[in-house]
């Protein structure tokens, strides 16, 4: 099993560090890498969760057990780090880095870890998981900043950046789409399936152009404290609630793997829009990466169900 989980996240991890060398080496320019991430992040992963809630058969799929699963372990670990604040001693701004570093997780690793390890047919579930994910890691986030974040978004402010979050608009058309039964139409879908398809190796490329080996030494302690959050407590309240909702077999992996993933590179983003601490940020998501390499094989064997 540890040489299955290995060889499928190892092309992941190529992915990663070609787009490292690339960005180090200065093989393309560096303005290029912001506006890779902006066509990513607006338009090829909305376009792949969009196709593929839209056109996936769910029928016989546990999106219910799998949707509440993943809610609840968020919402546990956020209740947790939100109670330890005040023994954690952090500025408020710093908090919300180790709150950001503690729940959000790598959309691109995700995927393609789903895909390599689970097959094509991990595709519908990994979009049930990002649907259940995005919206509920965005609301606690800014609820988050708007209590200790410098910017103070108000409650319109709030509602608008949901309602824009473009992961969450393509998540809810897509299960509109899937409802309404009609389905897309012929032209529409080659061309999101064709956009969906290069999501994964461009984000993982930028993922990889994003790593600050710098930031790791910013922060060290506050870093820890998240990755222990997301790497130790998150896979855990994850395997209690697989338990407690019955949840089993390739929805029950594709659970822990998502939920033992680092924190996205958009905390960075996120941390400077709200008036977080974005150096210490950036400090997390680069170790936070480079810790996945072994947390999330461990968390893989010791926690999918037999």
């Amino acid at each position: 099993m540890i040489g299955a989980i290995l060889l499928a996240l190892a092309p992941i991890a190529l992915l990663i560090a070609l787009g490292h060398a690339m960005r180090r080496l200065r093989f393309l320019p560096d303005a290029f890498w912001p506006q890779a991430e902006r066509l990513s992040y607006y338009v090829l992963l909305p376009a792949l969760f969009m196709h593929a809630l839209a056109m996936a058969d769910l029928r016989g799929l546990p999106v219910a057990e799998l949707a509440l699963t993943l809610i609840a372990a968020i919402v546990a670990v956020a209740a947790v780090l939100v109670l330890a604040k005040p023994w954690l001693g952090y500025s408020d701004a710093a908090f919300t880095s180790v709150f950001q570093g503690g729940i959000r997780f790598n959309n691109y690793v995700g995927l393609s870890a789903a895909g390599s390890m689970l097959g094509a047919s991990a595709l519908p579930l990994a979009a049930v998981a990002n649907a259940a994910i995005v919206p509920t890691v965005n609301v606690l986030c800014v609820l988050v900043f708007a209590r200790w974040g410098s910017a103070q978004p108000t409650l319109r402010g709030i509602l608008r950046g949901l309602a824009l979050n473009p992961l969450l608009m393509s998540c809810v058309l897509g299960i509109a789409i899937q409802l309404s039964g009609l389905g897309l139409p012929p032209g529409v879908e080659g061309c999101l399936k064709a956009l969906g398809q290069a999501s994964l190796p461009i984000g993982l490329l930028c993922v990889g152009a994003a790593l600050d080996w710098g930031a790791l030494g910013r922060g060290l302690k506050p870093a820890l404290v998240a990755s222990i959050a997301k790497f130790v407590l998150m896979p855990l309240a994850t395997y209690a609630a697989l338990k407690g909702f019955g949840l089993g077999g390739q929805a029950a992996t594709l659970a822990i793997l998502f939920q033992s993933l680092p924190t996205a590179s958009s905390s960075y983003v996120m941390a400077r829009q709200l008036g977080g601490d974005a150096p210490l940020m950036a400090g997390i998501c680069a170790l936070q990466t480079v810790v996945a390499a072994v947390a999330v094989p461990l968390a893989l064997i010791l926690l999918v169900p037999g």
